[in-house]
């Protein structure tokens, strides 16, 4: 694994529709500013403006959708200009980087929701991201069914958020099985209130800021 600048951390947040990344990155960017952590937080796809472009053709529901094939190389295309433009450039300078998914997305939504084979994927991983790796990465883990009536209720869906149960089904589970096999992960239960889904996230995140401060 590429390791970081100085103290510089590299955390990821990943989960299903409806998980409360959004409110979950905000307590975290809180947390950091509180400790005077120097720091960038971004998301996937997107976090440059070639990435957001991009983002813009994946999430549209307009005209034909992608083939899967298509959908996954405009993932790691962003991916590439993301790390080049934004997160390399950050743990260099010494600043944590606070992501809105990652690679993980990828293997949840591409390779165990859409049934891409998950070795081209990690081909695709090691061509892209040159053994880059979060530091920490926090799923927000919830019951599809319930992610989904919270998405329903926040806005329009997008492409993605219009797909099956079974689809959304399978993408939990992918993100479970990733988390069962690798230390950087640290699971949370996202059906919690916000208080005690900060007080998980307070608790995972406080050993990195005592030493990162």
């Amino acid at each position: 694994m590429k390791k970081n600048s100085s103290s510089a951390k590299f955390i990821t947040l990943e989960g299903g529709e409806g998980a409360g990344k959004s409110t979950s990155r905000d307590f975290i960017v809180s947390l950091l500013s509180d400790h005077s952590i120097p720091f960038v937080h971004t998301r996937e796809p997107g976090g440059t403006p070639i990435g957001e472009t991009l983002r813009e053709l994946l999430l549209s529901k307009k005209g034909v959708p992608p083939s899967v094939t298509t959908e996954l190389l405009l993932v790691f295309a962003a991916r590439a200009q993301h790390l080049h433009e934004t997160i390399e450039p950050a743990l260099a300078e010494g600043k944590w980087v606070l992501c809105d998914r990652f690679t993980d997305a990828t293997y949840a939504y591409q390779g165990y929701g859409r049934g891409f084979d998950l070795n081209a994927i990690s081909t695709l991983e090691d061509l892209v991201q040159n053994g880059r790796q979060p530091d920490l990465t926090v799923l927000l883990d919830i019951d599809p069914v319930v992610g989904m009536e919270r998405a329903r209720l926040r806005a329009e869906l997008d492409r993605f958020e219009e797909e099956e149960l079974a689809f959304f089904e399978r993408v939990r589970a992918g993100y479970l099985s990733r988390a069962s096999k690798d230390s950087r992960f640290e699971v949370v239960d996202a059906s919690q209130n916000v208080t005690a889904v900060q007080a998980d996230l307070a608790a995972i995140l406080q050993p990195l800021l005592e030493g990162g401060g």
